[in-house]
């Protein structure tokens, strides 16, 4: 279970890299569409056709960030429980929490853009936070097989 609690953090992390290079490629798009001389308004945002192909990262960031990345990180907190790594659960729940305050600031960003550099920084929190609970899970020194170098048990 330790190593199913390593990979979930990981994932997540990668998940926060992969919402960061969908919506930057969303905006380059749009802003490369708009030079073209496209008007971008809210008959576009309700239309069911894309306008310009890199509108997928429009799509990804919401389905990662609304539903994939929230059942992973609730996954990693049932993990947590069975996975004895020392503050585990505190690091797993720490993950949830800030992918709850994630969710909020990006849905609340559509009616308070400011609330987009939050959202932003949060990102930054939650990727750093996955990736101490994933080095958390590292086979502690105790672990480590007796014939092992002590340099490398640490």
């Amino acid at each position: 279970m330790r190593t199913v609690y390593k990979i979930l953090a990981y994932v997540i992390a990668a998940e926060v890299a992969i919402q960061a290079m969908a919506i930057v490629l969303a905006i380059a798009g749009l802003g490369k569409w708009v030079t073209e001389g496209n008007v971008f308004d809210k008959s576009v945002m309700e239309s069911e056709e894309f306008a310009f192909p890199e509108v997928i990262g429009i799509i990804v960031h919401g389905v990662n960030g609304g539903l994939v990345i929230p059942v992973l990180a609730l996954v990693l907190l049932i993990v947590s429980f069975f996975a004895r790594v020392a503050g585990g659960v505190k690091f797993a729940a720490l993950v949830l929490g800030l992918v709850a305050v994630q969710a909020m600031l990006g849905y609340s960003g559509h009616d308070l853009p400011w609330m987009g550099a939050l959202h932003g920084l949060n990102a930054l929190l939650l990727f750093a936070a996955c990736l101490h609970a994933a080095r958390r899970a590292r086979p502690a020194a105790a672990d480590a097989p007796a014939d092992a170098p002590a340099a490398k048990r640490a």
